[in-house]
């Protein structure tokens, strides 16, 4: 029986020296480690702001960024990853607003805290609308400036 559960040095070494190491699990292409301000996945940083979502089936998890990036990483044994990404995912999230545009639809505005506490401000605009319509862009903007106002962000 393991008195201590100590940290193994390929984890510490691994994370930046401001991040907090949450949890972690071993996998086959490393480990898989939740700090307070990212997730690292066999090297790659990922700051929680630019995590979209993590999806998990039993060979591990597959992460995907709010540019629409994939990443897999086999994990048979997860522990507690799966848990500390949704919290540190949903603990990101200030603002998430659906607004309206038009007829056709609208856009949601979602505000995410950065790792060093600025705001970033994202569009996802609904499957039939053009994100590059200057005239879309233009009420997205002006809805955006609105619920900054009535969210006091």
């Amino acid at each position: 029986m393991k008195l201590f559960n100590r940290m193994p040095s390929e984890v510490r070494t691994a994370v930046a020296p401001a991040d907090r190491v949450l949890t972690y699990a071993e996998g086959a292409g490393g480990y898989v480690i939740a700090t307070d301000r990212a997730l690292y996945l066999g090297g790659i940083r990922l700051p929680w702001f630019q995590v979209e979502r993590g999806v998990w089936d039993e060979e591990g998890l597959t992460v995907v960024t709010t540019e629409g990036e994939s990443h897999r990483a086999p994990l048979p044994e997860p522990g507690r990853i799966p848990e500390a990404v949704r919290e540190r995912v949903t603990a990101s999230i200030v603002v998430n607003h659906y607004v309206p545009l038009d007829a056709r639809g609208g856009v949601r505005l979602v505000a995410r805290k950065t790792d060093d506490d600025r705001m970033v401000w994202r569009f996802v605009f609904d499957p039939d609308l053009d994100p590059a319509d200057p005239g879309l862009r233009a009420l997205a903007e002006q809805a955006l400036e609105e619920t900054r106002r009535s969210f006091g962000v």
